[in-house]
Parts: structure tokens; sequence; C-alpha cells
């Protein structure tokens, strides 16, 4: 199939390209390079290092045979836009394009209106060229689970049958997001089911967990190959900045209770789930969810999991939480559409700690101990952002 994979350069954007064109699938790129443009403005870069989208695209060629085409441009032009889906022709669209941190939205005002006009302006347009120029192509937009929130019912899987007063009806599940990251993935999600309703476009919604690991088959073949390791407070996952503190000596910073529990899947379970949606669409007009997780784990269980695993002696400390969210909460998502699809997940192990152990270990001489701490407060409108020097 023709693919285009929109944030292609990113941590998941960059790994879903080579693993669609290592298995035959016509890919394209695009990206305008903000991601690394967040590492200088912040000061805090990837634990492992990350090549240029040249060197990338060369290394994939020498070593695969495949080739990927680029295209450096912003979503929120809608121009660019336009031209790409024309001339490219996909036949699916994998949407990673957006500013993707919480705590980047929450920094300040500037922060906040710059990912909701990045991401929902970029989604936006991408749904008016798809409509003009390539209405039967089907996108598959990564969401997030975090657009329901920590509701104290059983989270489905996009929609929920309400009765009412003698009436029942299947309704969008109620969205509680947490941040103005969370809110502008539920625009997306509110605009892309409109597209569908209205134009008949085909769209299949990934409400994604956390994602951990940073190796898959195509990204250990070659150094230059890389992809992202973030474990700064503010891009810089939970289960990345616990197994960074155990290597380097650190207490484990838990944030409050510990009790948040939030869903989580490996990489290559990542790039399995978006192959599955591409290779079964979405129908004309159809709007689909599908709640992309494997394990559910509280912040507390991961950070027990590293400790017990540590090969330094870890104690884990409980700081002040600067997010605003529930400490303890109910918990239970369904999540069963992707393995009826055919998913067989990789679900968290000692094995593959150990083996993230192995790559901060490898790469500890570039961890920044500024960058660890949190800096935004969600009840402030004006956090201070990082003063670190960049570890690129």
């Amino acid at each position: 199939m023709r693919v285009l994979v929109l944030g292609g350069d990113g941590y998941l954007g960059w790994p879903t390209a080579l693993h669609l064109s290592a298995r035959g699938h016509q890919v394209g790129i695009v990206d305008n390079f903000a991601r690394r443009g967040y590492d200088h403005e912040l000061g805090a870069g990837t634990l492992v290092p990350i090549f240029s989208m040249k060197e990338r695209l060369a290394t994939w060629r020498r070593i695969s045979g495949h080739h990927i085409e680029a295209h450096i441009g912003d979503l929120t032009d809608a121009p660019f836009v336009d031209g790409v889906v024309e001339r490219f022709a996909p036949e699916a669209v994998v949407h990673f394009a957006e500013q993707r941190s919480a705590p980047y939205s929450m920094i300040d005002r500037n922060h906040c209106v710059y990912t909701q006009v990045n991401n929902v302006v970029g989604t936006l347009n991408l749904l008016y060229a798809l409509a003009e120029h390539a209405p039967d192509c089907h996108l598959v937009k990564l969401g997030t689970m975090g657009e329901y929130g920590t509701p104290n019912i059983d989270i489905e899987e996009g929609f929920i049958e309400i009765t009412h007063r003698g009436r029942t009806d299947l309704l969008p599940y109620p969205m509680q997001p947490g941040s103005f990251y969370h809110l502008s993935k539920v625009h997306d999600s509110h605009n892309i089911r409109f597209a569908c309703r209205i134009w008949g476009t085909r769209a299949t919604d990934l409400h994604q967990g956390i994602v951990y690991g940073v190796q898959t088959d195509e990204t250990t073949l070659d150094p230059q190959l890389a992809t992202r390791f973030d474990y700064d407070a503010v891009f810089g996952t939970v289960l990345n900045r616990f197994i960074v503190e155990a290597v380097i000596g650190q207490p484990l910073s838990v944030y409050g209770s510990g009790g948040q529990t939030r869903g989580l899947l490996d990489i290559r379970d990542t790039l399995a789930c978006v192959e599955l949606a591409v290779l079964n669409p979405a129908e004309p007009g159809e709007y689909r969810v599908f709640n992309q997780f494997t394990e559910s784990f509280s912040v507390l269980q991961l950070a027990e999991h590293v400790a017990r695993l540590s090969p330094k002696k870890t104690t884990i400390d409980h700081i002040p939480d600067p997010r605003v969210e529930k400490e303890e909460h109910y918990y239970r998502a369904a999540h069963t559409k992707l393995l009826d699809l055919g998913l067989k997940p990789h679900l968290l192990s000692d094995t593959l700690i150990e083996s993230l152990f192995h790559v901060v270990e490898k790469y500890q001489e570039r961890v920044d101990l500024s960058a660890i701490p949190p800096t935004v407060n969600w009840r402030s409108q004006h956090s201070s952002l990082p003063t670190v020097s960049s570890a690129e």
C-alpha cells in the first residue's frame, strides 16, 4: 500500500515508517522537525543519539534496499498539505504529527495556544486535503487514552451505550482530559468523527497508552536508525525516568502517592497495531476507536518493578505532584478490538526492563540530572522552563 506517515522523524513515526517499509509498503514521511526544536528550546535532548533525517534515510536505503520518500513541511500550512496528499496519493495516512507532551502544553499561555493550534489546525488541514484529493484514503490517527481521564466506571472503546428515560443510544464516551494537550486530542477526535459523518472519510482513532522501549527489528539494524529515548520532565515517560534514575543512583521520583494508573504498551506493539489498522481499514464514513494498550500499571507499581531489577540499591521518593490529577482512582479500560484483529502483545517483563537498563547504561554519560525534576506546575499559568544544557 501507499502509506504516508506524518511525524515520520519522531519517536514513534520513524520506527513506524521503517516497519511499514520493511513489510513492502511504499512509504512517504512528512515532518517539520519541531520535535528536534523542542530539544533546543528546553535544552534537554534524547538519551539515545539520533541522526539527521538525510543520514537515516540513506542508511535505511543502503541496508534494506527500500526508498522512503521525505516531505519537509508543516501541517498548519494548508497548501503544503494539499500538495503532499495530491502528489503522494496515499491509500492510508498514519498521523503522528502533533505536539505530544502534556507538560509542554501546560507551561504557559503561549505553549498552550501553540499546542492546540498546531494539533487541531494541522488535523483539520489534513481532513480537508483527504476529502478533496484522496477521498478513499484511510486515516489512522494517533489519539491517547488520556482523552478519557479517570472516570469511576469502566472505559469502553470510544463509545458507550446509554439508556436515558427509556430510550437507548450508542454515544461517544464522555471525555475528561487532564491537560491542554489531551484537550487538543479530544478536539481532533470530534473533528475526525464529524468529517466521517459529512464527507464519508474513513478513520481509525488509536487511543494509545504510554509507550515504552526503543528497540524494534528495524531500529537495531544500525545505530543511525535508532529512535528517541526521552527521560526529562517535559517529554520523558515515567518508565524511562525511573530507569535513568536507577542507573545514575538517584531515588525514583514518584509524583504523589503513585496510584495514578495508566495503560502501557511495548513500542513493537505500537508498530503492529498501526499495521493492523492499515491492513484492516474502516469503511467509508466509519469512525472507529481502538484502545491501544496491552497492560495497566500504577506509577508506584512501575517504580517497584524498576527498583527490584536495578543493579544498584534503589529507593523510592514520593514528591509533590505537579499535575492536577487523582492520585488514587479506579481504572479499567476495554482493549479488545486490536486483539480481535490479531495483535500478539509483548507484555512488560523483567527481560524488557533489563534491556532498557542496558540502553541507559550505554549512554549514561549523556544524562543531564537537571532535566529530571519537574518544572511545569499545572496550578500555575506561568511555569518555569528548564534551563539545562543540551544533551544532543
